[in-house]
């Protein structure tokens, strides 16, 4: 082997020095100068940004929070037990993100994308950021697409697009959740993905919520994301971001997504007790100054985009709880307010049978009916104001005996209307199956069935018509139109089924 001459050994010598001080250079190091209920103070470290990743020495991850003049505060995504004054603190560079891949569809992961479900690794196509900016104006296009959540009470009368943002919000253990798993089970072979977000939930509650989606078949299509109660704070705040980051992993590619965060109250109160642990200024009801930030960041990069930008979209269902029904607290004015409407669920409601215990008056869809199918249109035309003639007429009527044989109709029609939205839970409706079913009841071709007999002759007579008249329910679901010769042969099938049943 030649020997090497002196003035390549200098070149190599000088090379090492010049890459060593660079590695010195990016490896930026600071030491904790104290630590506590998740949030570690970091001196040293004078160049970190906002939201970027930096690992402490016993391995633990941790995301810059808080940026003052002498010190950082760090947000710790796991248990704090192994750090103390004095840990050394390394910056990544890395701004703190999610893997993200077509591998997670069916999966169970945390706040991290980090498997839970004990299936082994998930092979991961990239790596994005959880923090990203929504798509522009530029890049978006009007919600046109309906998007079916299969409960008819919603499809008929606030219907939701591809790309809207809606709220569910009512108080505690009135259907919020169960509108949403419904949601997702009608999305089965209809191509979309679905992404389940639980945030402070507890561990019993998401496994109910995991064993309902394999028992209907909805895990080939939907990924759990799960920061339970006994996570820290940090965890569930980020948990709804990584979720996000993966349904744009989808929607980049153009497929459509739907989200479903479960709920922005327990994240809310997350973010709330790590801003104060910052030390950062209360404000009402002592959540910061910039937790509406907190949920319109989230929420806008939820769109449709146009196919320039990629083509897919995602739909957002954020789930709110109210206190007492309080339409008008800090969160849920603020969720209301970026959202583009709202599906009001009342306790009251609940209570008396009605379930879903969706309120008319208060919930609206501020974009659905562009995306409304034709036919649903047509078919649903009138429910809104039957129903409200109807709830006011009950009231005015409830202390009177005697009533003209007009008001007795129309109470039988809107108490008639009333139980055919009650819908057992997962179980949803086709589309041709509610228009089928809207159609007759507009027509006043159910009239003559007792109340208390209207669900189950509603599914004898959605089967008469899947069974002797299949090509109507072909026509619906093909053309998605409802012309008024289609609309007269519904009710004359109906007409027929009600001679037959009689």
């Amino acid at each position: 082997m030649a020997a090497m001459n002196p003035d390549e050994i200098i070149s190599i010598l000088k090379e090492e020095i010049k890459n060593y001080d660079e590695i010195s250079k990016d490896q930026e190091v600071g030491t904790v100068i104290s630590v506590g209920d998740g949030i570690a103070t970091v001196h040293g470290i004078d160049h970190a940004m906002y939201g970027e990743v930096v690992t402490f020495e016993n391995g633990l991850k941790g995301m810059v929070q808080d940026i003052r003049a002498n010190s950082i505060g760090c947000i710790l995504f796991g248990k704090d037990t192994g750090i103390k004054e004095g840990t050394k603190v390394a910056r990544t560079q890395k701004q703190a993100g999610v893997p993200v891949g077509d591998a997670f569809i069916g999966r169970i992961v945390n706040a991290l994308g980090a498997p839970i479900d004990g299936k082994g690794e998930i092979k991961a196509d990239g790596y994005r950021p959880v923090e990203n900016p929504a798509p522009g104006i530029i890049d978006r296009k009007s919600v046109t697409v309906p998007l079916e959540t299969g409960i008819l009470s919603i499809d008929s009368m606030f219907p939701i697009g591809r790309g809207q943002r809606e709220l569910i919000i009512g108080d505690r253990q009135t259907g919020k959740t169960s509108v949403a798993l419904d949601t997702i089970l009608n999305q089965k072979g209809k191509d979309v993905i679905c992404i389940y977000v639980a945030i402070g939930q507890k561990a019993s509650t998401v496994a109910k919520i995991v064993s309902t989606l394999e028992k209907h078949g909805a895990m080939d299509y939907t990924t759990v994301f799960s920061s339970t109660a006994s996570d820290c704070a940090p965890l569930q705040y980020i948990v709804p971001y990584a979720g996000t980051a993966l349904a744009e992993y989808f929607m980049y590619k153009g497929k459509d997504v739907l989200m479903v965060y479960d709920d922005l109250s327990k994240h809310a109160v997350a973010y709330r007790a790590l801003s104060l642990l910052l030390e950062r200024s209360p404000g009402r009801e002592a959540y910061p100054g910039d937790v509406f930030y907190l949920h319109s960041r989230l929420l806008e990069r939820s769109s449709r985009l146009n196919e320039k930008a990629g083509g897919g979209s995602i739909t957002a269902l954020p789930i709110i709880e109210t206190q007492a029904g309080d339409l008008s607290a800090y969160i849920p004015t603020n969720v209301i307010s970026i959202t583009d409407g709202q599906i009001f669920l009342e306790s009251d409601l609940f209570n008396s049978g009605m379930r879903p215990a969706v309120n008319v008056g208060l919930s609206v869809s501020r974009v659905g009916g562009a995306a409304q199918a034709k036919a649903m249109k047509k078919a649903a035309g009138s429910v809104r104001i039957d129903l409200a003639q109807y709830r006011e007429m009950e009231i005015f009527t409830q202390f009177s005996s005697d009533l003209d044989e007009a008001t007795t109709q129309q109470l039988k029609y809107g108490s008639g209307l009333m139980e055919l939205l009650k819908q057992p839970l997962s179980s949803p409706l086709s589309l041709h199956e509610q228009v089928i079913t809207l159609c007759a009841a507009t027509h006043k071709a159910m009239m003559h069935v007792e109340t208390k007999k209207m669900k189950k002759y509603q599914r004898d007579m959605l089967d008469y018509f899947d069974s002797a008249y299949p090509e109507i329910g072909r026509e619906i679901e093909e053309k998605r139109q409802l012309p008024d010769e289609l609309a007269e042969k519904i009710v004359k099938v109906a007409e027929e089924f009600a001679d037959k049943s009689r």
